[in-house]
């Protein structure tokens, strides 16, 4: 602790007693200043005591020091010296009332204690506080390294909590709560995460204090770069020491080695996930399990999903040092955490420059995480997502196909995701509607469009009804309320204004196509 009042009345040597603010006497001293001056305020930074011979005063006026007194709390001034034997036997009685009565610790100072040996025991004091925290800081540097390097960041976290005596938290890239100390202190720190996410939106390194009268909490980024990689929050009831400064500090620095050994074991293991996955492509399932050992637990052998998303504004990457995410790089690292919590193996890996593929347990929390990013982030459209049926090693080409099938479609529909199931359980139509289709049904039906807006005929209906009766003239001429002679005529008068057979049933089809595809001209 900084040296206090009562520590210099408690000197020996100093010999200083106590005339008034008794009860105040644990306040802290931050320096002794020596001053003469009628109004000394102007040059006080606060928590000083101030040491006073009275030559300027008029000490022994009631009105004179209690203006003096109250302009020196204002200032935050810790107590006031008053030498005795100097200019005044004693201490006026009005300096002394006026001290009374605004609490102002007032002691007397002997003519044999000088200011000097004052002024030394505060500094001296100070300096034994400061060695004291250096100290401290020191040896919680050393437990926290211990910990961090033993049992990893849980347990450092359970240090550092000790350490400021309040709790800590570790959040990821993407503001999940990963760990905290203690096991109470991960709701409170839930809590937190529009704070964290404002964090994370500026560049590293970054710091917030955020809290009420009950709480301090000190939000920190980790990360060697301008992107964050992680946040540690400290909640404490009082802001932090110089000895806790020094852990909080410890605590950042060995949490950010840890991030960035971590990022770089991710980078080899997504350079191995990528041979992984080239060796499933490629049809050799056994090789891939003997390549990835025990890295994805039991993925490849249980049903899986294959996923590819690119971005959907096929705009290039953010720059190497993370001064802005790209879409993709902000989907991996949502993946990566809802594998982390949720105790799933999945395989990551890029797929190019512009696209990632992953498989993920089918029915797990990555396929979730990567449907609700999708969603959320549809409007501003950041990535779009093809995802395959569940399926086996032995078959992950052909999940790769449905995956690449579905992003395809997912493009034309302008949607953020689309399941490859949902293509074989739904209508063909919604998959022809593009603006290639619809040029092509355009061009086949804008001749009859055009015979019908001359108005001599109604060939298109009649063609619709007539292939919608498959062929049968009856039915169709009595759904068009005409004799079958007369649809019999128009059926022909179609062949020849499209030059095209209806006996060909690759024309009736893309004839059916084109009516279900396209609009009237207006």
């Amino acid at each position: 602790m900084p040296p206090t009042l009562a520590s210099l009345i408690q000197h020996s040597a100093l010999n200083l007693t106590v005339r008034a603010g008794e009860d105040r006497l644990r306040t802290p001293v931050r320096w002794a200043h020596a001053s003469e001056l009628a109004d000394p305020v102007p040059y006080m930074e606060g928590g000083e005591l101030l040491l006073v011979t009275a030559t300027t005063l008029d000490a022994e006026d009631p009105d004179a020091m209690r203006r003096y007194v109250r302009r020196l709390v204002g200032a935050g001034v810790a107590g006031l010296g008053f030498a005795i034997g100097v200019h005044y036997e004693d201490i006026p009685d009005a300096l002394v009332d006026a001290a009374r009565e605004e609490g102002l610790p007032l002691l007397a100072v002997p003519r044999r204690t000088p200011f000097l040996a004052i002024s030394k025991a505060v500094s001296a004091a100070i300096a034994a506080d400061q060695y004291r925290a250096v100290t401290a800081g020191f040896e919680a540097q050393r437990e926290l390294t211990r910990a961090a390097l033993a049992e990893g960041p849980a347990a450092l976290l359970t240090r550092l909590a000790a350490h400021v005596d309040g709790w800590a938290a570790l959040y990821d890239a993407t503001g999940a709560v990963v760990a905290a100390a203690p096991e109470w202190a991960a709701r409170r720190a839930a809590r937190l995460t529009a704070d964290v996410e404002r964090l994370r939106e500026r560049p590293a390194p970054a710091s917030a204090v955020v809290g009420d009268v009950d709480e301090r909490v000190e939000l920190q980024s980790l990360g060697t770069g301008r992107r964050v990689r992680g946040a540690l929050a400290v909640g404490t009831g009082a802001a932090l020491g110089t000895a806790e400064r020094y852990a909080v500090h410890s605590a950042i620095a060995l949490l950010t080695l840890t991030t960035e050994r971590s990022r770089a074991l991710q980078d080899a293991e997504q350079r191995l996930g990528a041979a992984v996955l080239r060796m499933l492509l490629s049809g050799q399932p056994d090789h891939a399990r003997g390549v990835a050992g025990d890295l994805y637990g039991g993925l490849l052998d249980a049903p899986f999903r294959l996923l590819i998303a690119e971005s959907a504004d096929s705009a290039p990457a953010s720059s190497s040092d993370g001064a802005a995410d790209s879409p993709l790089q902000v989907l991996t690292e949502e993946l990566e955490a809802a594998a982390a919590r949720a105790g799933e193996a999945s395989l990551t890996v890029p797929d190019g420059d512009e696209r990632l593929a992953v498989l993920a347990v089918d029915g797990g929390a990555v396929v979730t995480a990567a449907g609700t990013y999708a969603e959320r982030e549809a409007e501003e459209a950041g990535v779009v997502v093809g995802l395959s049926a569940p399926t086996g090693p032995i078959a992950a080409a052909g999940a790769y196909k449905q995956a690449e099938q579905a992003l395809s479609v997912a493009r034309r529909r302008g949607r953020a995701l689309v399941e490859h199931e949902d293509l074989a359980a739904g209508s063909i139509l919604p998959l022809l509607a593009d603006d290639a289709v619809r040029a092509f049904a355009d061009g086949t039906l804008r001749a009859l469009y055009e015979h019908d807006a001359k108005g001599r005929g109604d060939l298109v209906a009649s063609l619709r009804a007539w292939l919608s009766r498959h062929g049968q003239w009856d039915a169709a001429a009595a759904d068009l309320g005409v004799h079958r002679h007369t649809l019999r005529y128009r059926m022909r008068r179609v062949e020849e204004i499209l030059g095209r057979s209806l006996d060909d049933a690759d024309v009736r089809m893309e004839l059916w196509l084109a009516l279900k595809t396209t609009r009237p001209p207006v």
